[in-house]
């Protein structure tokens, strides 16, 4: 049980089997002994053990979204130690921060540690790393860095700040972010911008994001389902013996029947009908540039290969890091356009997925 009470020596250490003593670990979250990394580490070990959320939370008091809170927070506090992040940093997140480094959960592991290292030079709470966070994140989607700014977090908030200070037109407001601009803002480049706000007193109106064009499958009528063809007849048996093995992968049906090759079907939705070179590809809805209400879920995305127009209208598909995005582009010429968006589409709900196997259930 050394890791658990020595958390800095070992953070992504798990006990064996032989050394697991669960009355031992419900005792430290019980008497909350040690600090949050030992809860966190707690906790983990004891949903292995087969302890679920609920019955930890009758044992020791920790509600389940506590519990979730501090084992999202012991993976990132793990990465930024995997990372060798400065002493101080480490033994100020060893100490406190959950709730921070919960926050921070949406970045990469070079981003985390940025992050990290500005919350604790500016000692800013769990709020603020909500705002850094979301900062960072929003950065890192553009194309290349906005002239001035780089992409330390400081001037990621910097950045965003001097974007909507410039779409204000009351003073009161728009010194109150300027003077939030400059706390932030890292590199010399970047107080200049925000500072040229100080006398430049132009107003440029805010563009609004597009809705993202969202379906839910709602009907079992909407979800068909993708049948090998053998051919036309007279076939032989060796026809029949060609044809794979067909298994639909949930929640959209999607089919894989060779190599890379797969299939799926999608309703004849107008939209799709209409699309010149139609792909699509999977995603959560995290990943989306603007979110979904609900919860994450799985999402299929279909682009227009062929629609490769620029449009203040619409979300469209680029390349960025060598990996694929969505994303809306302000002005035209910001990157090249790979596809259209056309829609997002999310699963049908299903309550109960073996309801529709029963035949009593069919209606005549």
């Amino acid at each position: 049980m050394s890791e658990f009470l020595s958390p800095g020596s070992n953070p992504s250490g798990q006990p064996s089997a032989s050394d697991l003593d669960t009355a031992s670990l419900l005792q430290l979250l019980r008497r909350k002994e040690g600090t949050w990394v030992d809860w966190g580490h707690a906790c983990q070990t004891l949903q292995k053990a087969g302890y679920n959320p609920q019955q930890i939370f009758e044992e020791t008091g920790f509600e389940p979204i506590h519990q979730n809170q501090i084992m999202v927070a012991i993976q990132v506090y793990t990465n930024l130690v995997n990372a060798e992040i400065p002493d101080a940093v480490r033994q100020h997140f060893q100490q406190k921060g959950s709730d921070s480094l919960y926050e921070l959960r949406i970045l990469t592991q070079t981003e985390r540690v940025a992050a990290a290292m500005l919350l604790v030079e500016k000692q800013l709470d769990s709020e603020e790393a909500r705002e850094v966070a979301k900062a960072v994140k929003e950065f890192s989607r553009l194309p290349q860095p906005p002239e001035g700014f780089t992409d330390h977090p400081g001037d990621a908030i910097a950045y965003q700040v001097w974007r909507l200070a410039r779409q204000k037109s009351d003073l009161q407001e728009r010194s109150r972010l300027i003077a939030r601009g400059l706390k932030f803002a890292h590199s010399p480049t970047a107080r200049q911008k925000v500072e040229a706000l100080l006398t430049d007193f132009t107003v440029t109106p805010a563009k609004t994001a597009p809705i993202l064009p969202v379906y839910r499958l709602e009907t079992d009528e909407e979800l068909p389902r993708v049948i090998p063809v053998v051919g036309k007849l007279p076939c032989t048996k060796a026809d029949l013996q060609a044809v794979p093995f067909i298994d639909p992968v949930p929640p959209f049906g999607l089919v894989q029947v060779s190599g890379t090759a797969a299939w799926m079907a999608v309703p004849g939705w107008k939209v799709v009908l209409a699309a010149e070179d139609p792909v699509a590809l999977l995603c959560t809805s995290d990943q989306l540039p603007t979110p979904i209400p609900g919860k994450t879920e799985e999402v299929m995305l279909i682009v227009d290969r062929a629609q490769r127009q620029w449009n203040a209208l619409h979300y469209f598909l680029i390349e960025q890091n060598d990996r694929l995005q969505i994303q809306w582009l302000e002005q035209p010429g910001e990157t090249p356009i790979l596809g259209q968006l056309l829609l997002v589409m999310r699963p049908k709900k299903i309550l109960d997925e073996n309801y529709t196997k029963e035949v009593w259930q069919i209606d005549e």
